[in-house]
């Protein structure tokens, strides 16, 4: 079985589109996709990672979710992001940057704010190396399902004001505020870069427009979010959270269909039942 196991996990082939999910259409499922190209590595004072807060009680809830357990390592593992806080409006940097770069961001925030569904499939790459991969769907304003394949037993929806990670196998539900995580980045109807976040650089070359965003907490350290568009279309190709000890989680998608509407009811956390 064990040689069958890792017979079947070669065999799959890495089409990765590099990505956080917001593309428009790229059609074909035959569609071939580049492997995540080498990213530098975030320079980030080493801290302890931030513990899982529990959200508020949206208030027409009929009943609010259960306070955050200690997050079990594995399940951990599976989140493809790191949190930060939202904390004040970030400050604006439009000064520290040239015209070019502030119409470079002008593309990425017109692009990101023009995208209102997206399904696809995506490929996560974790700090161990280890490759997962599945299916998402994004319906904005703060709607968002990843579901992992077998034989991981892993999803996570953001409704709109919640996150959470349901591990299936575990049994375990971790809440997290979506305001606290990189999710709202990307979930936000609309979006202005230079006003709504801390963007601390912005380059481009002939394949990749690439967008670096900070954020810093005393006791914790600093989550950095980097976004890699395509230099001539500014469809979003990959997307790597660094937590403060400097480790990266790279998420890619593929097989995107900006045109499927998702079903409601995959943006659904059930609060009352901890797992569905």
């Amino acid at each position: 079985m064990k040689g069958l196991g890792s017979a079947r996990q070669g065999s799959r082939v890495v089409v990765l589109a590099m990505a956080c999910g917001l593309l428009a259409a790229a059609s074909a499922a035959a569609q071939t996709v580049p492997v995540p190209v080498p990213r530098p590595k975030a320079s980030v004072p080493p801290a302890a990672a931030a513990a899982p807060t529990t959200p508020s009680a949206p208030a027409a809830a009929a009943a609010a979710p259960p306070a955050a357990a200690p997050a079990p390592a594995q399940a951990r593992g599976f989140f493809p992001f790191s949190f930060g806080s939202s904390g004040a409006a970030a400050p604006s940097r439009a000064t520290a940057f040239d015209a070019n770069q502030r119409a470079m961001l002008d593309k990425v925030s017109t692009y990101l704010s023009g995208l209102q569904t997206l399904v696809g499939n995506f490929v996560q790459i974790g700090p161990d190396g280890r490759r997962l991969e599945g299916t998402f769907s994004i319906q904005k304003p703060g709607k968002v399902r990843f579901d992992y394949k077998p034989p991981s037993q892993v999803d996570v929806i953001a409704d709109g004001s919640s996150v959470v990670v349901h591990d299936h196998a575990l049994e375990t539900a971790e809440y997290y505020p979506l305001s606290q995580t990189p999710l709202r980045y990307l979930l936000a109807e609309r979006i202005d870069l230079l006003r709504d976040t801390d963007v601390v650089s912005v380059s481009a070359d002939d394949t990749f427009i690439t967008v670096v965003i900070e954020e810093t907490q005393l006791a914790v350290g600093t989550n950095r979010l980097m976004m890699m568009f395509d230099a001539k279309t500014v469809q979003l190709k990959q997307w790597t959270v660094t937590d403060p000890q400097g480790l990266d989680t790279t998420v890619a998608v593929y097989n995107l269909d900006p045109n499927k509407k998702p079903d409601p009811g995959l943006f659904v956390i059930n609060y009352t039942a901890g797992l569905k």
